[in-house]
């Protein structure tokens, strides 16, 4: 739910969702569609049909309990090299770098000198972040875990608040005089407003909201651009979100 969310928007979904669905077998025992229709608008549904799978195997291949080992769990659908060692790391306690964009902040601001990262590279970003790792399983996990809150809530994007920051006398960006960054950059994603994505948005909150199958004639009420509508109902049917049935459209 985190990738790509603010953790403001995840916290209730969260809660909903772990009453409702305590365990993988308690969800992977309900339809996919009841999944995604549990989703809400935390934005890329295809998550939550990943998640559903990712249950679903879980259950019959390994008992009903989450796996440890970090190859094991990125065989498991929908889990890349983050969500993998999050759970290896968090939920375990194993040795593991664990890297999402406040870590790669710190790295790049505190080790490197410099004020962004730069585009995301797995292996360099893994390796950097391992280097750091003490060699003691719960000092790493507390590492992981601290230099991931430095960055959320001390060393932001626009706003560090150096003057706070337990790493202030060893920064090696803060130590050059805070230089501008001059690298490459990560691609700027395209803007929501008016887009393919919130259009798919659109008709899934139709999807969400109905027990019975949405005609096509009520999905042809949603928004105003026939093409844009008719790309993003083609694009939810081809990633399983949306299927079509006597009578209309549900969710799986």
């Amino acid at each position: 739910m985190l990738q790509q969310t603010p953790v403001a928007r995840v916290i209730p979904r969260l809660e909903t969702w772990l009453t409702r669905w305590p365990t993988p077998a308690a969800l992977a025992a309900e339809p996919p569609g009841e999944a995604v229709r549990a989703w809400e608008r935390l934005g890329y549904p295809r998550r939550a049909l990943a998640l559903h799978a990712a249950a679903t195997e879980i259950v019959e291949k390994h008992g009903g309990v989450v796996p440890s080992d970090v190859t094991v769990l990125l065989g498991l659908p929908g889990i890349g090299d983050y969500t993998a060692r999050a759970v290896a790391a968090f939920a375990y306690g194993l040795r593991h770098p664990v890297v999402d964009t406040n870590v790669r902040r710190v790295i790049a601001r505190a080790i490197a000198g410099q004020g962004e990262a730069g585009p995301p590279s797995t292996r360099r970003d893994l390796a950097a972040m391992e280097a750091l790792l003490p060699e003691d399983a719960a000092a790493a996990q507390l590492t992981n875990a601290g230099v991931m809150e430095l960055g959320a809530i001390v060393c932001t994007a626009r706003a560090p608040r150096c003057e706070v920051c337990p790493l202030a006398t060893t920064c090696a960006w803060r130590a050059a005089g805070y230089p501008d960054y001059e690298g490459p950059r990560a691609a700027v994603q395209k803007k929501f407003e008016g887009s393919d994505r919130q259009m798919r948005g659109l008709i899934m909150a139709e999807l969400r909201a109905s027990d019975i199958p949405v005609t096509r004639d009520e999905i042809d009420r949603v928004g105003t651009d026939a093409a844009q509508r008719g790309r993003a109902l083609s694009g939810l049917l081809k990633d399983g979100l949306v299927v079509a049935v006597s009578g209309g459209y549900e969710l799986p």
